[in-house]
């Protein structure tokens, strides 16, 4: 077994104490019935997906670590793994609420299940609850415990910030969008914040604090690096909500008829005659599927696809010329472990 596929083993055979150490917090204790739904809904929303960002704090912290690695050390990293995969499944639970999306790693959405409906906004609220009850069950006496504890608040705030902007420049149902909203640079901030810093900057930022970082100019070195790299993962993510095949991707892509900031409406508009332009005023943001096909049809004409693929190769090229920028402060090892997920992704 690879180191890599043994971590991964180890990951998912450590589940299961999470769930444990979750249902024993002193707060659910007079509580057996939320003792039952707590352990419903991280089952349901936290299995099935491919634990990139949970998995990316054990290996980078195996990374910066090195050397002189406990048993204890691999538990804790496992764990803190968790809590972003927790912190992942809070935002996606309700994302899928304002999206009204129908799929989440091929099966229905969280709020389309038990009758929920809203009524699954408050277990949004209860995932992210269970992540600081896992910090204080797995480092309240570390050093650590206070910095990475700022951090998912930090996070937490950049990527709602995000998920507003976003929101904010999404039409109301039944109404033309405002196409003055869909500029590169009011996408470049979406995607900064609402995906950016959560699953690229995060779990590196926690290996380092756990690995023993300390200098916040390496902090910053791998910021420059990850947030870039989180845009690529966005952009990408983009381009297979509307081309990508649903039975690989796990959902129904639904940008077109929500009317998303996304980066194949930003990249098509300058491109756009008046013609052009007034097709999408009148049918983005529709969920009528004739209209949707009119969009695709039309991004297929102004040659989206073939820009994006120059846009991903340009990426790689960029990005892995900045990994190998800082080979003498930063393990770069790290960073290519995320690019070779990435690149080419289908999924």
């Amino acid at each position: 077994m690879t180191s890599s596929c043994k971590i991964k083993d180890q990951f998912h055979k450590f589940f299961p104490e999470i769930v444990r150490c979750l249902k024993s917090s002193s707060t659910l204790s007079e509580l057996p019935s939320m003792q039952l739904w707590i352990e419903k809904i991280v089952e349901y929303n936290l299995k099935g997906g491919k634990m990139n960002r949970g998995l990316a704090v054990v290996e980078s912290f195996m990374i910066f670590k090195n050397d002189q690695i406990s048993e204890q050390d691999i538990e804790t990293a496992i764990a803190l793994g968790w809590a972003v995969e927790m912190l992942q499944a809070f935002f996606l639970v309700a994302d899928d609420i304002m999206d009204d999306s129908l799929t989440r790693r091929m099966k229905p959405c969280w709020y389309r299940t038990n009758n929920l409906g809203v009524k699954a906004f408050n277990d949004s609220i209860l995932l992210e609850s269970l992540i600081y009850q896992i910090l204080l069950s797995y480092c309240k006496d570390r050093h650590y415990y206070l910095p990475i504890l700022e951090l998912f608040h930090d996070v937490t705030m950049r990527t709602s910030l995000g998920q507003a902007m976003d929101l904010h420049s999404t039409p109301d149902p039944n109404q033309s969008p405002d196409l003055s909203k869909f500029t590169m640079e009011t996408y470049d901030a979406i995607v900064k914040y609402k995906t950016a810093y959560y699953s690229f900057y995060l779990p590196v930022a926690i290996a380092m604090r756990v690995s023993g970082i300390q200098d916040e100019r390496l902090f910053k070195q791998a910021e420059d690096i990850l947030l870039p790299m989180g845009r690529f993962f966005q952009v990408q993510d983009d381009y297979l909500d509307c081309f990508g095949d649903p039975e690989v991707t796990g959902k129904i892509g639904t940008d077109i008829e929500d009317g998303k900031c996304s980066w194949l409406i930003v990249t098509a508009l300058p491109l756009c005659d008046s013609a052009q332009r007034q097709l999408i005023e009148t049918h983005y943001a529709s969920k009528d599927p004739s209209s949707v096909k009119l969009v695709k049809s039309l991004y297929q004409q102004l040659g989206i696809p073939k820009l994006y693929i120059e846009y991903e190769e340009n990426s790689y090229k960029q990005l892995t010329q900045m990994i190998e920028g800082i080979k003498q402060q930063l393990p770069t090892s790290v960073f290519q472990g995320f690019m070779e997920k990435i690149y080419k992704r289908l999924n």
